[in-house]
């Protein structure tokens, strides 16, 4: 049975929010303090800076031969979602230009950068979090890594130095190093959106006293734990490992724990992006 595509209208709603509120940073931050950006949006900047093309309508049109690539790679939901995406974003784009927003940060640069940051990573992690993206940049990375196997972090990051580095046709080098730092902080506030606030871990443990430490997890730092069947390469020996999900506090408890019950136990800690299915509530 062939499972039909489902649209849901929040996810429209939201993705429309997510480019709103890019939208207002990237004309009342980067447009009017002349602050650069990355991926398509960058084209657009140095457009409008040396042929005066307003980037409500190249931001639609550098993204139209992009769609194209898109419809090989996405799957219909994600790809109908990408142009929605995209049209918000341009719409938005052109309403703020018409709205005459007085904000008064007296000239302060490092402000400005900090706000087009934090606008533009509130923006796309609401359009992230809710299935859609902004199309441009995005699409090309994800063409490149399936094409030529190039990680897309990689292919994105190529792409903004590119651009930045075209912008500086147009920039100084003090607004090229605000435009960096705005950058960072987008990226910072861009993973929390979409991620929705939270910071787990996920810790492996190799341990011969692995029920030990599993009761000890379960009793005092009130987490379930599971059991992963593993064969050690040199020793030939089958083990079980402990998973575990944590916060950063409790992985500090664990830690402890391990030391006092095996000081030789093996441990690996990783990022978890999200945590779904039942069992499991974030404290």
């Amino acid at each position: 049975m062939i499972k039909q595509t489902r649209f849901h209208p929040i996810n429209f709603i939201m993705i429309a929010l997510g480019t709103a509120i890019y939208a207002f940073g990237f004309v009342n931050f980067n447009m009017a303090n002349q602050l650069a950006e990355g991926g398509i949006s960058g084209f657009t900047l140095i457009g409008h800076a040396l042929f005066n093309i307003n980037p409500a309508y190249s931001q639609l049109l550098l993204n139209l031969p992009l769609f194209f690539l898109g419809s090989k790679i996405f799957g219909k939901k994600e790809m109908i979602y990408t142009i929605h995406g995209t049209i918000c974003m341009s719409l938005a784009i052109w309403v703020f230009q018409k709205i005459n927003f007085n904000i008064d940060i007296s000239h302060d640069m490092l402000i400005a950068a900090l706000l087009a940051g934090i606008f533009a990573g509130i923006g796309v992690g609401i359009v992230f979090r809710f299935g859609g993206t902004t199309g441009g940049a995005d699409i090309i990375g994800r063409y490149v890594e399936q094409k030529r196997g190039i990680a897309i972090g990689q292919s994105l990051f190529i792409l903004d130095i590119l651009v930045l580095t075209l912008s500086l046709s147009y920039i100084d080098v003090q607004h090229m190093m605000y435009t960096v730092i705005a950058s960072f902080v987008f990226s910072q506030v861009v993973a929390v959106v979409q991620n929705g606030g939270y910071t787990v871990r996920g810790m492996l443990i190799i341990s011969e006293h692995h029920e030990a430490i599993s009761a000890k997890i379960m009793s005092e730092v009130k987490r379930g734990a599971t059991y992963l069947k593993a064969e050690g390469v040199y020793s030939a020996q089958d083990k079980k490992v402990i998973y575990v999900v944590l916060s950063p506090s409790q992985v500090l408890i664990v830690k402890n724990l391990l030391a006092e019950i095996d000081p030789d136990a093996f441990i690996s800690i990783i990022n978890v992006h999200e945590v779904i299915g039942s069992g499991f509530t974030y404290e």
